[in-house]
């Protein structure tokens, strides 16, 4: 799943916004608690960091934003 997300700018809108929230759903988690419940290895966000997932987080939101103004 790693290898997709090198290919991110190819993946669909409803895609996109699921990650959006997926990542914004990690986040919270990470600022709720200590220790942020472990993700399924074939999960997109498996062994992100808050750091990756706020990076990828500002990563999408230039693609949504890029996209809905073409």
């Amino acid at each position: 799943m790693k290898k997709d997300l090198d290919k991110i700018h190819e993946w669909s809108p409803k895609r996109l916004r699921t990650l959006r929230n997926n990542l914004n759903n990690r986040l919270s988690s990470f600022k709720l608690g200590e220790n942020p419940k472990d993700l399924q290895a074939s999960h997109v966000l498996h062994g992100m960091q808050e750091g990756q997932c706020n990076e990828l987080l500002q990563k999408v939101q230039t693609i949504l934003k890029e996209r809905s103004r073409s």
